[in-house]
């Protein structure tokens, strides 16, 4: 129980859970761990589990013409699954990969969704951090689609300056939309 405290404190700041709720989710949460470049969900895989990071980075990959392209980067307290799968039920084309040695919350999928009939403010916390992740992800595509390259590295190191320093360079290109060669010319006219 106790590792998990970081991550119910998360929940709690985004939506007040009675106790039957917070027991209820608690016993579902299992907390696994992966060694750096471990595969937590591997491309053609169903998603069948909600993940929280509690400590490490992960990131959602795909293949595109045998070349890896990061779609997102998970920090703790991040949520990370693979939506088009977990709600489809169809295999996804994506996985999921820890960069470095990383700690998870792992809560399946159905019996989580079985409780959001027994738990209004349960299903009111998943439906708010499912939103945030949406709304994350469309700010990530008009970034792509409005800002140059630079821009968009600019607003990284602003935002994000731990995975700048975490995470090796091609990743970050992938993630920008640009390739590692470009990455390396506008990190070098920013010194």
């Amino acid at each position: 129980m106790s590792a998990l405290t970081p991550l119910l404190s998360f929940f709690e700041s985004v939506q007040s859970l009675s106790q039957e709720a917070h027991d209820s989710l608690v016993s579902l949460c299992s907390i696994k761990s992966y060694h750096k470049n471990e595969e937590i969900q591997s491309v053609g895989a169903t998603c069948k589990t909600i993940y929280f990071m509690l400590s490490g980075i992960g990131r959602i990959y795909y293949l595109k013409d045998g070349v890896e392209v990061t779609e997102y980067f998970a920090f703790p307290k991040d949520l990370i699954i693979r939506a088009e799968s977990l709600f489809t039920q169809l295999p996804s084309r994506k996985a999921i990969q820890a960069l470095e040695d990383s700690t998870v919350v792992a809560i399946p999928a159905d019996p989580l969704f079985q409780l959001f009939d027994k738990h209004a403010d349960l299903e009111r916390l998943f439906r708010k951090l499912v939103q945030q992740s949406y709304v994350e992800t469309l700010r990530r595509l008009e970034n792509i689609q409005f800002q140059t390259a630079e821009e968009r590295y600019a607003k990284l190191l602003e935002e994000k300056p731990e995975l700048v320093q975490a995470l090796p360079l091609k990743y970050i290109a992938s993630f920008l939309g640009i390739t590692q060669v470009s990455l390396s010319r506008i990190r070098g006219q920013r010194k």
